[in-house]
């Protein structure tokens, strides 16, 4: 994707595109940089420790290493975009509160989906299908509104846009509620089933395993599940505001 973004730069090729060009590539640039952060990270919790000292070791280190280089460099093409485009004064959409907060609740899914390609942390249990629905629910409205307005389908939103906004973050709220509730009770309440303490689950004390345990990967989805309802309950706080004050 960064090379055919080069490509299109540097053959001018970005007024051939119905959406403006400058809110695609820092997009992309802001998805990049959070997508390397979080691959450091996951790749180092559910592979790099598991792996015993010798080559492969050296090289998930340097994996590692230069993924957390890339982070860094797309977040300097975040900032240098920013400044270039801030001194021409040009308004983008992605840099505004509405705009990262969207990024960061698709984001933050995205990471959950991929926990979640583990289906047997939740088959088992129809409340705990409930979750994995209430983040699909939340995900496609998210990513919608986040497209709409990347192609600047309105420049300034109309108060019942606003309004529309509102009653979609209250839900996504409410549902985000739901979902950490019962996904906590499933997983690690004894009396619904589930296992309080990690050396419960047999995969976690497995010492052939090389990779993240079931009880590890729920734990996980729990913390992020909490981490997108702070940023929904973020979201619902600025359209409350928007809405106050009529715009």
């Amino acid at each position: 994707m960064t090379f055919l973004i080069s490509i299109v730069e540097l053959c001018r090729l970005d007024s051939e595109f119905p959406f403006f060009w400058y809110n695609i590539s820092v997009t992309y640039a802001c998805y990049a940089a959070l997508i390397c952060l979080s691959a450091s990270i996951i790749y180092s919790i559910t592979y790099v420790q598991f792996v015993p000292y010798g080559p492969y070791w050296d090289r998930a280190i340097a994996a590692t290493a230069f993924s957390c280089i890339a982070s860094v460099l797309y977040a300097i093409e975040v900032a240098g975009i920013w400044a270039c485009y801030e001194i021409e004064e040009i308004f983008f959409y992605v840099l505004t509160t509405r705009s990262l907060l969207k990024v960061l609740e698709s984001f933050v899914a995205g990471v959950i989906f991929a926990f979640l390609s583990n289906t047997s942390l939740y088959l088992h249990q129809p409340a705990l299908v409930w979750c994995v629905a209430v983040y699909s629910i939340c995900f496609i409205p998210a990513a919608v509104v986040l497209l709409l307005d990347l192609a600047e389908w309105k420049y300034m939103l109309p108060r019942p846009f606003s309004i529309f906004q509102l009653v979609l973050s209250l839900l996504s709220f409410l549902l985000y509620i739901s979902a950490l509730v019962l996904w906590l009770l499933y997983q690690f309440s004894k009396e619904f089933g589930g296992l309080p303490q990690w050396f419960m689950d047999i995969s976690c004390v497995d010492e052939l395993a090389y990779d993240m345990c079931a009880w590890d990967q729920c734990l996980a989805v729990a913390v992020l599940t909490a981490i997108n309802l702070l940023v929904y309950v973020a979201d619902l706080v600025y359209w409350i505001r928007q809405v106050s004050i009529g715009t």
